[in-house]
């Protein structure tokens, strides 16, 4: 396969058409879209195998995957070894491309680390055609760029390499509450109670999603493996007793599993937020833990004032673990949780989903970013029209960053929006790309 995305390369150079990497198409910001352009799609490239890996960075269980293997294929083929693996809480991302090349988060971030920091190798084909493995000793500054630095730029992934780890018991919940029978203030304040328990629970090892809209809070779900349901509830007894003092309808429900892939095919039901115009914020751990009142307030100012804008985040705690030396966003070690609002996008009329991104940009995410001075935004679900997106994105790697694609992509091949180097080109009222 590898000789086929050579042969692509030379032919889109060749001719100058723009090239486009393509997978499963899930980034929010349609990197993997191009107008009038040749695309390689990756998504049929799922050879899955596991192996012992040596090297002087790590010894252990690994398993090699195409670059078209998703989240789910992956899962099912290490359970069957007895293993885990990083991967999405949505089970169709592909693993090898944008998601473990721009960060990665899932619900075992906080027991091991972000799906970057997995990564032992890849298999990559250059814009000069050759086709080179990346390691911490080969190619190691091309090797540093994919693990974070975003997909689509640095080459053609053909294949990851990334650690496995032993199955293990694993306790999972999900939780709902709405403002029914009392008082906004009342509802909000158990929203600032829930918030304020994930720290918490990212210490102990684990990792949520959640979504906020005006009238009510879920928690789709918590897991935290290793642990037990009883270690569950412990860390979530303040918030129930709350609720029932309150008088605050709510489900609850928790259960211990004999394995994370237990938990996961129960708990975590496949959700669909393409259908979103879409902003995001990275929140630091600080912010949660000493200036929660506002933060809570920032998001009811959201929900309250602007008809079915929702709030989703993801919790976790990448840096509970040790980290290896990559190109993730620093901005990620520091926060608690990725938060993404989302307007409803409308098929049938560009022009109110122009000015309800215009809001996003101009009125949604400012309140987030002044809360959050020297934060980020995961470059995956981002606000496409985000400002000073290269430290936004990548955080004071972006110089190093730069340097990288421009030593192997020297002419610029590879193009993906808002991706490293994409200031080479600009982008026309028809979609096509011009030199800048």
């Amino acid at each position: 396969m590898s000789r086929h995305v050579q042969r692509t390369i030379y032919f889109a150079a060749r001719h100058n058409i723009r090239l486009v990497i393509r997978n499963t198409g899930h980034d929010l910001l349609g990197k993997s879209t191009g107008a009038g352009g040749l695309a390689i799609w990756m998504h049929h490239m799922k050879d899955i195998s596991i192996a012992d890996y040596v090297s002087s960075q790590y010894s252990g269980k690994a398993v090699k995957m195409g670059a078209g293997v998703q989240s789910f294929e992956a899962s099912d083929a290490t359970y069957k070894a007895g293993l885990v693996i990083v991967g999405g809480n949505c089970p169709t991302v592909g693993l090898a491309g944008g998601y473990s090349q721009g960060g990665g988060h899932g619900q075992l971030v906080s027991h091991v680390g972000l799906a970057a920091d997995q990564v032992l190798e890849w298999e990559v084909v250059l814009a000069n055609g050759k086709l080179v493995t990346a390691s911490p000793t080969h190619y190691s500054d091309l090797y540093w760029a994919l693990s974070g630095g975003g997909g689509g730029t640095n080459g053609v992934v053909v294949s990851m390499t990334s650690k496995a780890y032993p199955e293990l018991p694993t306790a999972s919940g999900n939780l709902s509450f709405s403002d029914k029978g009392v008082s906004r203030d009342t509802f909000f304040a158990a929203v600032a109670m829930f918030i304020s328990i994930l720290p918490s629970v990212g210490d102990a090892g684990g990792a949520g999603v959640w979504w906020l809209m005006n009238t009510t809070l879920s928690m789709t779900p918590t897991t935290i493996p290793g642990r037990s349901a009883t270690i569950f509830n412990s860390l979530f007894r303040p918030l129930i007793s709350f609720l029932e003092q309150k008088n605050i309808q709510h489900t609850y429900y928790v259960n211990g599993f004999p394995t994370y892939y237990d938990a996961y095919q129960m708990m975590s039901l496949p959700d669909n937020i393409t259908d979103q115009l879409a902003g995001g914020r990275l929140i630091p751990r600080s912010v949660v833990e000493q200036n929660l009142g506002e933060l809570v307030n920032t998001f009811r100012n959201v929900v309250e004032r602007n008809a079915g804008v929702l709030i989703s985040g993801v919790m976790v705690n990448s840096s509970r673990v040790a980290y290896p030396n990559n190109s993730v966003n620093p901005a990620w070690r520091d926060a608690l949780m990725n938060v993404v609002i989302g307007a409803l996008f409308d098929y049938t009329d560009w022009e109110s989903n122009v000015a309800r991104h215009q809001l996003m940009t101009d009125i949604f995410m400012p309140p987030l970013e002044d809360l959050t001075p020297g934060s980020g935004a995961y470059l995956n679900e981002a606000d496409s029209n985000q400002r000073d997106w290269q430290h936004a994105f990548y955080g004071d790697n972006y110089d190093s960053l730069l340097e990288i694609k421009r030593k192997y992509d020297p002419h610029n091949r590879f193009y993906a929006f808002k991706a490293v180097g994409s200031e080479a080109w600009r982008l026309g009222e028809n979609g096509r790309l011009c030199r800048s």
